[in-house]
């Protein structure tokens, strides 16, 4: 098991001014950290890349789509296909960082909706978007891992039974699922269930507190969901997601309105001690 932190709750766009930042994380004894992919070129996270290796941080990627233009699962084709490059894009650029793995909500536009459920003509549009970005991430070498997200998010996957069924009808050994706490917290009647029927499909995990604050302060049931992570044979990333109103427009699409921190090093900080602690807990009630 890998314990990483999402870099969103400072910036969409890793720098070298974050460099101080990257080496308090790993100080702190993170294993890696979560860089947002939405700007930049393969050479910028090429060089960013480059960074992480001296400062020994491993990294996952992160991504979502916000633009109407590029849907995956629209009714036209050339919205289709640019919604298609745009993912393909960001895959380019999560080889050239070096991740294997590339996470967030990349089946449909975050915050629009249509009034009603996904159809079945959205589904089976879904299904073809997401296998032809399959293939082009087989041969880039990473793993994406699509993200439920609550109904106020997007309608087109909310619950982990829906998100597995969707990607066992994809059938593509590079396009899998993510568990993200936050979400299943929302929307799942029993969260601790829904991880355990579909971990076999789970690449990738978001630990989120039910405010999206300190990771142990809310009260998500940590002690049964760290004891079904790791039941379940999961041994990946564990990362930390957690926002703040920093930047405005990723505080709007989060709806993030107060601080639920008092600082950002108590979520990392306090975060990464939280899980440490969970999952060695975890692992002696389970011999």
């Amino acid at each position: 098991m890998k314990i990483g932190m999402c870099m969103f709750l400072w910036t969409t766009h890793v720098t070298g001014e974050h460099e101080a930042l990257l080496r308090d994380i790993k100080a702190t004894g993170f294993d890696g950290v979560e860089i947002p992919v939405f700007e930049g070129s393969e050479d910028t996270y090429k060089r960013l890349g480059e960074m992480l290796d001296r400062i020994g941080l491993d990294r996952t990627a992160v991504s979502a789509m916000g633009d109407p233009g590029m849907n995956l699962i629209s009714p036209d084709a050339e919205t289709r296909k640019k919604g298609i490059a745009y993912v393909k894009w960001a895959l380019d650029c999560t080889q050239a960082l070096g991740s294997r793995v590339l996470c967030g909500p990349l089946h449909s536009i975050l915050g629009q909706f249509s009034g009603s459920g996904p159809t079945a003509t959205e589904r089976r549009h879904s299904v073809s978007s997401q296998r032809e970005i399959g293939d082009h991430a087989s041969r880039r070498g990473v793993t994406i891992g699509l993200e439920a997200l609550n109904r106020f998010e997007c309608y087109l996957l909310n619950t982990m039974d829906d998100l597995s069924a969707h990607i066992n009808e994809i059938d593509h050994p590079n396009i899998r699922a993510m568990y993200d706490t936050f979400h299943s917290n929302i929307e799942e009647a029993d969260p601790i269930g829904a991880f355990t029927r579909n971990s076999r499909n789970f690449v990738h995990v978001h630990v989120s507190e039910n405010d999206r604050g300190v990771p142990g302060r809310g009260h998500i049931p940590w002690d049964d969901t760290f004891r079904a992570i790791r039941a379940s044979g999961y041994d990946g990333w564990l990362t930390i997601e957690a926002f703040g109103r920093a930047l405005k427009d990723l505080a709007a699409a989060t709806k993030v309105w107060r601080d639920f921190s008092e600082t950002p090093e108590a979520v990392y900080r306090e975060g990464y001690r939280h899980i440490e602690a969970g999952w060695a807990e975890a692992g002696r009630n389970s011999v």
